[in-house]
């Protein structure tokens, strides 16, 4: 199965400043790859930010 990043990561300049984000929210691809290098997992993850899927962060891992 083949994931496109693109259909889960987005930039545009008037949201957090052109950052990755992740697609339809304000949560910077950043800060769940900080999270994720601090050894939290993704079901921790995903209970801080509930509206995220597996697949988000599965994605955001990956970069862009």
């Amino acid at each position: 199965m083949s994931i496109n990043w693109r259909d889960y990561i987005e930039s545009t300049p008037d949201v957090l400043k052109g950052k990755p984000r992740i697609k339809g929210q304000r949560i910077p691809v950043s800060l769940i790859l900080g999270y994720l290098s601090e050894g939290k997992s993704q079901k921790e993850i995903l209970g801080e930010f509930p509206d995220m899927t597996p697949a988000q962060i599965f994605v955001g891992r990956k970069g862009t």
